[in-house]
């Protein structure tokens, strides 16, 4: 089995390792893909505060603008009997290559395999 995204109806993608222990979701808006902090520590397994250390980092560094690569991205959730809307931010792809590049972990180094093979076909067609 290959790294893998399962689409469905809500610009809602599923990224899969390999061995189908990792799913991560992906969200697609204005033709990019954006995943919250804790998609990100799942998709590289580290803990979220090490995923928001590198994303100040990596600001701080001007590797990337905020303004560009974050999104305020508002999700209404069940909390007992009530729904609540809360605001999360979620980062784009720029941002999550960004990450995989400073994360040091299996999962990252699978990721990355598995990104520029996606990178390497569209290129090619």
């Amino acid at each position: 089995m290959k790294d893998k995204l399962i689409g469905n109806e809500r610009n809602i993608l599923f990224y899969i390792d390999e061995e189908g222990n990792t799913k991560v979701e992906v969200l697609l808006q204005n033709e990019d893909v954006w995943l919250n902090t804790e998609a990100l520590a799942n998709l590289f397994s580290i803990d979220r505060s090490g995923i928001i250390r590198h994303i100040n980092n990596i600001y701080k560094d001007e590797e990337l603008n905020e303004n560009s690569t974050c999104a305020k991205i508002a999700q209404v959730q069940n909390e007992g009997t009530r729904k609540v809307k809360r605001v999360y931010p979620y980062y784009n792809l720029d941002m999550i290559i960004s990450i995989g590049f400073r994360v040091n972990s299996k999962k990252a180094i699978k990721f990355r395999t598995w990104a520029n093979k996606i990178i390497k076909d569209y290129m090619v067609q």
